[in-house]
């Protein structure tokens, strides 16, 4: 008896071990014990937090450079690949003026694949660069976010977004938004749902965001590469990141945002 309450410390810290996740910071092990195994746990208490940080600090680099990324593509798109293509709707247009009546259906039907593949390479941009979030903020960005899913995806986007939200920073405010964009992209991709709300309100010290959908829940499936990536994400900004799932209820991204001052 007395042997095992005094390997009980050593226990728990084994269990620690093989059970730990960086991308869910819990509380740390209470350095109880006698001697080295007390000294052990304080070890492993300060090896976590150098690995938290560390890890922090590589995801912020590696996000800020998907970030630039993701905008020189869409800068890219927008200037090169959508202004050769307007470009080619105006020669288009001015061919189907002088065609012979025979052949006027057939470029019109060529001009019009050219129009949608020209609004289809200005919607990638738009999820690339959330130009409307730089411009008007984090509300108006939801909005059109909601309306592009609504249009384009066989899906009902209801919103709830508190205007009178706290102000928050622009790297927080990006967080908030991409988590919104990707919950939406896994609920097409997987949920089988017909329906998802996006809900964003203030809290005392910060804003809540819910992605709910009515699909098919997460079941035994492993976190795939988007709800943690995610999970980095909200690790950035020092947020609360919990996802729920029940079987015929769908599942629901609930982000926890706490003040953080900043524009918005």
């Amino acid at each position: 008896m007395l042997i095992r309450i005094g390997l009980a410390p050593l226990e728990r810290l084994t269990r620690a071990m093989t059970t730990i996740d960086l991308l869910k910071p819990g509380p740390r092990l209470a350095a109880t014990g006698h001697g080295e195994i007390a000294e052990l746990i304080t070890t492993f208490n300060s090896m976590i937090d150098r690995l938290e940080a560390e890890r922090g600090s590589s995801t912020a680099r590696a996000l800020s450079a998907q970030e630039a990324e993701r905008r020189r593509v869409a800068q890219e798109l927008h200037d090169e690949v959508g202004q050769s293509l307007t470009a080619v709707l105006l020669e288009l247009k001015r061919f189907a003026d002088q065609v012979p009546a025979s052949m006027r259906d057939e470029l019109l039907q060529v001009q019009e694949i050219t129009r949608s593949t020209l609004d289809e390479i200005r919607r990638i941009a738009r999820r690339l660069r959330p130009g409307v979030l730089e411009e008007l903020g984090l509300v108006s960005a939801l909005k059109a976010l909601a309306a592009e899913f609504s249009e384009h995806a066989d899906l009902v986007v209801g919103r709830s977004l508190d205007k009178n939200l706290p102000e928050l920073d622009a790297e927080t405010e990006l967080v908030v938004y991409r988590i919104a964009q990707e919950g939406l992209t896994n609920t097409v991709r997987h949920a089988h749902a017909s329906e998802v709300d996006i809900v964003l309100r203030a809290l005392t010290d910060g804003v809540e965001l819910r992605v709910r959908d009515n699909g098919r829940g997460l079941g035994t499936s492993v976190e795939g590469a988007g709800i943690r990536g995610m999970r980095e994400r909200a690790l950035l900004v020092g947020a609360e990141l919990t996802v729920a799932s029940l079987p015929k209820r769908g599942t629901e991204i609930r982000l926890v945002v706490g003040h953080t001052g900043g524009r918005r």
